[in-house]
């Protein structure tokens, strides 16, 4: 009879397991704790690197993410939704810099979205957003600017892949100009640290 030595063998090795501490609540507690770290290495894994290029016209923008590089529109990741910049304990904007007070030229702006500007997605866990910010170059050209070299070499890659008319200017940092369809100059540039 097996069973008896089984059950014997279950009760001995059972008596040594803190079952008394695992269910007290400092035992729930760093269980919770535990799951809890888990949980937010999970969504930190899974969460898409976002690379941020700023744009003198997002119009023009979209038509050649979209149009010439045919890059997928991409969801907001979730971060960004629940405002991650205040989640980190950062202050929000004051609201004397949207008073008329602050600049008479410029027109102040009443709310702030993170989610503001284009999505897409540039490689598998890797997306863009683009957003107004930069000036046009010479020549009226229509600038974007990047911090992160990788997210423009992509880009440049993509651009080589669709035989669209490009001139590398320089490789550190990278900057290069394409023509779109309406014959518009597009400057990618890699911004200095």
């Amino acid at each position: 009879m097996m069973m008896p030595d089984l059950l014997v063998n279950f009760f001995f090795f059972g008596s040594f397991l803190p079952v008394d501490s695992l269910l007290s609540t400092q035992g729930i507690m760093v269980m919770l704790l535990g799951a809890y770290a888990i949980a937010m290495w999970m969504f930190l894994t899974s969460a898409p690197k976002v690379h941020t290029i700023m744009v003198s016209d997002l119009t023009a923008a979209k038509d050649f993410y979209e149009g010439l590089l045919d890059l997928p529109v991409a969801e907001v990741p979730l971060h960004y939704y629940y405002n991650y910049e205040q989640s980190l304990g950062t202050p929000g904007v004051d609201p004397i810099y949207l008073s008329n007070y602050a600049s008479p030229k410029l027109k102040p702006r009443t709310e702030f979205n993170s989610t503001d500007g284009l999505w897409y997605q540039l490689k598998k866990n890797t997306q863009i957003h683009i957003v107004t910010g930069a000036n046009f170059g010479h020549n009226n050209r229509h600038r974007h600017v990047c911090f992160d070299h990788a997210c423009l070499e992509t880009i440049l890659l993509r651009v080589q892949a669709r035989r669209l008319k490009y001139k590398i200017r320089r490789n550190k940092p990278l900057n290069f100009l394409v023509k779109d369809f309406e014959e518009r100059v597009i400057e990618l540039a890699e911004a200095n640290d």
